[in-house]
């Protein structure tokens, strides 16, 4: 199945998208995509309801907003430096352990809504990445274990803001987590929907460019590793997010660096998990 979530930002309403690209409402299952959902199995009772319902689901226009694919999770978890080539780039050694940081999970938008350049900023950067959604409450899972707590992926943008990233001391979060900095979507699909996680399909242009183009098959931690590696030291809940890391072709990597301006557009996509495209815009605050 593919999740979606429609409607205007902060109201929207549970839905699928169908493999036709077709889309649905099911409000009427009674749920949203949310840490209870996924906690109490709620993928499959909603795939049992949708053999009994689905005709009679309302269709949701083409021209509907979308918003991200689940609920705001608990935790938006980050792996740093995890594609050999992009750690290359950057002028660093590939990391003896997976590199963790969190992204604020008010930064969460849907797929296609702007990215804000944030107050003060002069080096707003782009990063396509893999997340991996958790199904269910995970404490120290081995690997062997680790594909039984995944409810499926979600394309993410992770945007960075690099000097408040490195030149502001501190840890990474600050240039992680500013308004907008993390559109997911536009699905999330099942587990069942993503043959090989670690051979996909990734790619990023900004102003038609292509800039990022590689493959999962870069990963230095691959997926069992980070999920058992992170549950070591927390908890992660249902519908949790995993950003499992970027590969080259950011702006900090080029010579010289190439930040986002005003007006600028980032297309990205992943094989099975479809594409999203944001505006660059100004903050317009105070």
């Amino acid at each position: 199945m593919k999740l979606i979530r429609f409607g205007a930002a902060g109201k929207e309403k549970p839905g699928l998208q169908l493999d036709t690209e077709k889309r649905i409402d099911v409000s009427a299952f009674g749920e949203d995509y949310t840490e209870n959902f996924f906690e109490t199995d709620g993928l499959e009772r909603l795939k049992k309801w949708l053999g009994k319902e689905q005709e009679n689901c309302p269709e949701v226009s083409a021209e509907t907003r979308l918003g991200p694919p689940t609920t705001r999770p608990s935790k938006l978890v980050c792996i740093g430096l995890n594609y050999a080539k992009h750690a290359e780039e950057t002028g660093a050694s590939l990391p003896a352990e997976p590199i963790l940081f969190f992204k604020a999970t008010s930064a969460i938008v849907g797929p296609n809504d702007d990215v804000i350049i944030p107050k003060n900023s002069t080096k707003t950067d782009w990063e396509v990445e893999l997340g991996v959604v958790i199904s269910k409450k995970t404490s120290y899972v081995e690997e062997k274990d680790a594909f039984d707590h995944i409810a499926g992926y979600v394309l993410h943008n992770d945007y960075s803001e690099r000097a408040f990233q490195i030149e502001r001391s501190g840890q990474w979060v600050k240039g992680k987590s500013c308004d907008t900095f993390a559109p997911l979507g536009p699905f999330m699909a099942t587990k069942d929907e993503i043959t090989d996680p670690h051979n996909l399909h990734l790619w990023l242009k900004v102003n038609g460019d292509m800039l990022q183009n590689s493959t999962t098959s870069d990963f230095v931690f691959n997926i069992p590793q980070v999920v058992s590696y992170i549950s070591q030291f927390m908890t992660l809940l249902p519908g949790d997010i995993i950003s499992t890391g970027t590969p080259f072709g950011v702006g900090m990597g080029f010579k010289p660096p190439r930040y986002l301006n005003p007006g600028d557009v980032v297309e990205l996509g992943i094989d099975g998990l479809g594409s999203s495209k944001q505006t660059a815009k100004a903050y317009a605050g105070n």
